[in-house]
């Protein structure tokens, strides 16, 4: 009998169908207008494009041409690839345009859909970025649909990691670019460190397009970006910690790995402090209780964490002597990616590698508050809905399924559930085997590189051919991928999000072609395609016959959307598939989070070694394990959201306040104010209001203004005069003050003033902020304790990070005016003084250089040439130079100023 929810979507439809159908007749529209677009020349789709253009320029709404444009770019797209989109594609892009997340399913060509909305939106001139999970996927979908783009005159670039500045500031330029989240997320943070606007690469933030959007927006969102420098080094002390830990007994710690964290006992914490003392670590009558000892306990503990929490081949893995992290959903190493907080140290240490010194954050953003500065988002992925409430709440996304363009045929089993590990991959080798005999291409989901490889070797052992694609396989990926669709082939992968390469039936007709090519040179590619295309119909016809491709799953991911992406790998395009995942109660996840009652249950059904429990309630007992551990984890986010939320308000106003003076000609205005600010503060601080003369503290206030502001002003002679109050002792500080800044100015001269002003303000403002960053940290680390008082942890962060922010304004005024007061021109004398070091220096190291070559002649030419103040100065590499003001001498050793040399470029 059907309830009253299912009874009233069958009569009303559910509110998706309703949004499906509601872009219906702008689709037909779009449709009248194929033919009139066919007939047009190469030429006529370019003109097309500046005419739209020039339209949204004159103030016509995106929606209202959005019928044209869409007609537009789906015939530029069939000149330039031979693809015409179909009707679902289309409708994909009008709900992306509207702000919305379209969950498509594998093989619906979601990487066309995209051209579609950026197209239309990069008609405002104001540039849209399509973002991928991977830089392979960055460069190869820009390097695809760019040819789309240019068949309808607009440009599209990609950027990626250590791209030159001025070929990524030209990709950022570009109508539409490709980027990773994480190269966008770090280019912001680095455009707000930058000295100028001209240095800054993106050029606002428009609209986004985010491909694998639950993988980006979500996953990867528990983490933050952090741009960081190095600190002091403590690699002594994380190697002499990290061997303590493989002596400690189950009774010295605490296991939770539902929370994902380890904690000593008070055991625990007397062995430690025992050996510490004994080996001379902890000082003799210090415990680790006392305040001195908070950073031993702090490695302590990561070394803890190191040891319990994170699996080699698992959570990391160790390639050229370096410990690599491999992303938990996509099964990739994450190069450059390092755990903060002395985690990785600790790892480091675990492992026997060289420990890279610990860093210290200089500017940090979430995944959240980054996207949220696009003034529109949008989204595609094939999974999804799980989440929509995530999206809706904090990126205000809307998630619209959009129907396949054919029906799924694939067949969904139900899980089969074994009691012992060892059972179920004995079934799984068995089920594998079977497929591969009748010639059924067999995808196989494992949860880490360790399983993966352990699955291998038991396939090996039993003779079965096989590809494995984990992290350690990367560059080999999608040739990997392409192939494993052919007949028999199995292909054992640790997570199939954000591939990006789709498995074909019978393998990919495109990457057989290209290795043909490759191989027989001289052959006519014809010739070659019409042999590989007969060649491919026939194993099509094979894997069809034997049913499609195969997806089994070794086990549940904690996500269901993760589950969901391995599965949907089979069955794209209306193919035959099946899918079938093999549990054991000793998987993580049933074992972290299953009921016991499974269990119960399992063992008062008296199964037989290697029999497995098939039942509709097993698969509705695991989603509810699932759907908490994802509710978990979506707090677990929310919290890391709300309190990123208090540093986000500060961000953007000490980011908008970099961008308005590096805009600004003239900053004279704003370090005048800051300065009679600091005069104002002085003279309350030893004047205050409503005092009597006798109470002031004039030669305090003397002191403080020769310390400050740099004069050594009468003060006690001012205070001692009749009728002398607090407001005329702040204008004659003031007036004295002003006199002595505007000689210096004009010392430097007006243009050089400025810049000085300039580049203080910027340095003082970044200083200031890291130092900010490193505070809020340390707050964040122990604000927790306060709820055992009973007070709520993030109001008190709220109240707290507001202070501390008052506190920075206030330094950085004080600080601002101290370093221009102090600053002055050079004598003769001392100009003098600097270029004699500076010959001499270079003689030095002339003389250096010499010997270092063994006396042997130097090469013609480089005689006459400089030698660089800094050893590391690297001609081609502004990186190398060091950050030298524009009047200092330039780093390449010409002996000219900065700005005069190298500065000038």
């Amino acid at each position: 009998m059907l309830g009253i929810g299912n009874l009233a979507k069958m009569v009303f439809g559910t509110p998706n169908d309703r949004k499906v159908k509601a872009t219906r007749p702008l689709v037909a529209r779009i449709n009248a207008l194929e033919d009139q677009f066919r007939a047009l020349p190469d030429q006529g789709l370019i003109d097309k494009t500046a005419e739209l253009k020039a339209r949204v320029a004159g103030g016509e709404n995106l929606d209202a041409i959005l019928p044209e444009a869409f007609a537009n770019c789906r015939e530029g797209a069939r000149r330039a690839l031979g693809l015409r989109a179909f009707d679902v594609q289309l409708m994909g892009g009008i709900f992306m345009h509207e702000g919305n997340i379209a969950e498509m399913k594998t093989g619906e060509g979601k990487t066309l859909v995209a051209t579609f909305p950026a197209y239309l939106n990069a008609l405002s001139g104001k540039g849209v970025h399509v973002v991928t999970v991977n830089d392979y996927l960055a460069k190869r979908d820009a390097d695809w649909m760019s040819k789309v783009y240019r068949q309808l005159g607009m440009s599209c670039g990609v950027v990626y990691p250590f791209q030159p500045e001025a070929e990524k500031r030209e990709a950022y330029a570009c109508d539409v670019t490709y980027a990773t989240n994480n190269e966008l997320g770090f280019d912001y943070l680095r455009d707000n460190m930058k000295g100028s606007v001209a240095e800054m690469v993106q050029r606002g933030h428009n609209f986004a397009i985010v491909d694998e959007v639950d993988s980006i927006l979500i996953d990867e969102a528990r983490t933050p970006l952090i741009i960081s420098g190095p600190s002091q080094d403590r690699s002594e002390l994380y190697k002499v910690l990290d061997k303590y830990i493989p002596q400690l007994g189950e009774e010295h710690f605490k296991l939770d790995e539902k929370a994902r964290n380890a904690t000593f006992t008070e055991e625990g914490n007397e062995y430690l402090e025992q050996r510490l003392t004994a080996d001379g670590v902890l000082p003799e009558g210090q415990t680790l209780y006392d305040p001195e000892s908070t950073t031993i306990v702090h490695h302590a503990s990561q070394a803890l964490r190191a040891h319990k929490l994170f699996l080699k081949d698992q959570h990391y893995m160790v390639r050229d002597g370096e410990v690599m992290l491999i992303d938990e959903f996509t099964g990739r190493m994450m190069k450059g990616r390092r755990l903060s907080d002395g985690l990785h140290q600790a790892i480091e240490a675990k492992e026997g590698v060289d420990i890279q010194p610990e860093n210290v954050t200089l500017a940090s953003v979430t995944f959240q508050n980054y996207f949220r500065l696009y003034e529109k988002l949008a989204g595609m992925t094939g999974t999804a809905s799980t989440e929509a409430e995530e999206f809706a709440e904090i990126y205000k996304l809307g998630v619209v399924e959009v129907p396949t363009n054919r029906g799924i045929a694939r067949i969904d089993e139900h899980d089969r559930v074994y009691r012992t590990a060892q059972e179920k991959y004995a079934a799984v080798v068995e089920a594998i085997k079977e497929a591969h005999a009748k010639g059924q291409p067999t995808l196989v989901g494992t949860t880490s590189i360790e399983k993966s490889e352990m699955l291998s070797a038991m396939l090996k052992a039993d003779g079965i051919p096989h590809n494995v694609l984990n992290a350690r396989q990367h560059e080999a990926e999608a040739q990997i991928v392409a192939d494993a669709g052919k007949p028999g082939t199995v292909t054992i992968a640790t997570n199939m999000a954000g591939r990006g390469t789709d498995i074909q039936l019978g393998g990919n007709v495109e990457m057989k072609v290209m290795e043909a090519l490759k191989a027989e040179e001289g052959a006519h590619p014809d010739e070659i395609r019409a042999r590989i295309e007969a060649e491919h119909a026939a194993d099509k016809q094979k894997v069809l016959d034997a049913g499609g491709l195969f997806v089994l799953g070794t086990e549940r991911h904690e996500s269901r959307r993760i589950d969901n992406q391995l599965r949907g790998r089979s069955g794209r395009q209306g193919d035959p598939g099946r899918s079938l995942f093999f549990l054991s109660l000793e998987d993580d996840l049933m074992r972290i989070f299953g009921s016991d009652r499974l269990d119960k249950v399992l063992s008062t059904l008296g199964m037989k070694e290697g029999e497995a429990i098939v039942h509709p309630w097993v698969n509705k007992s695991l989603e509810r394990a699932q759907a908490k551990v994802e509710g978990r984890n979506f707090d677990i986010r929310k919290q890391l959201l709300k309190f990123d939320d208090v540093m986000n308000d500060q961000r953007k106003a000490i980011f908008g306040q970099r961008r308005e003076i590096m805009d600004s000609e003239e900053v004279g205005e704003i370090t005048a104010d800051m300065r009679h600010q600091v005069i104002d503060d002085l003279v309350e601080d030893h004047m205050p209001a409503k005092s009597y003369a006798d109470q002031w503290d004039a030669d305090g206030l003397k002191a403080a203004v020769r310390e400050r502001l740099n004069m050594n002003l009468p003060i006690p002679d001012w205070a001692a005069e009749e009728g002398v109050d607090q407001e005329a002792m702040r204008e004659r500080i003031t007036q004295a003050v002003d006199t002595y800044m505007a000689e210096k100015a004009a010392a430097f001269g007006p243009e050089t003033m400025a810049n000085i002003e300039k580049q203080v303000l910027l340095q003082m403002i970044d200083q200031k902020w890291r130092d900010h960053l490193l505070t809020l940290e340390h707050l964040r680390s122990v604000v927790g304790f306060r709820g055992y008082a009973q007070r709520d942890p993030l109001a008190e962060y709220k109240t707290e990070g507001f202070q501390l922010f008052e506190t920075l304004l206030d330094g950085l005024r004080f600080d601002v005016t101290q370093r221009l007061a102090q600053i002055r021109p050079l004598t003769e004398a001392e100009r003098e003084e600097m270029l004699r070091q500076m010959a001499e220096q270079q003689k030095a190291a002339q003389q250096n250089l010499t010997a270092e070559h063994g006396g042997e002649a130097q090469a013609e030419g480089e005689a006459d040439r400089p030698v660089p103040l800094n050893p590391a100065f690297d001609e081609n590499d502004p990186s190398s130079w060091g950050t030298p003001s524009r009047n200092d001498p330039c780093p390449c050793g010409s002996g000219k100023k900065f700005k005069h040399c190298h500065g000038a470029i």
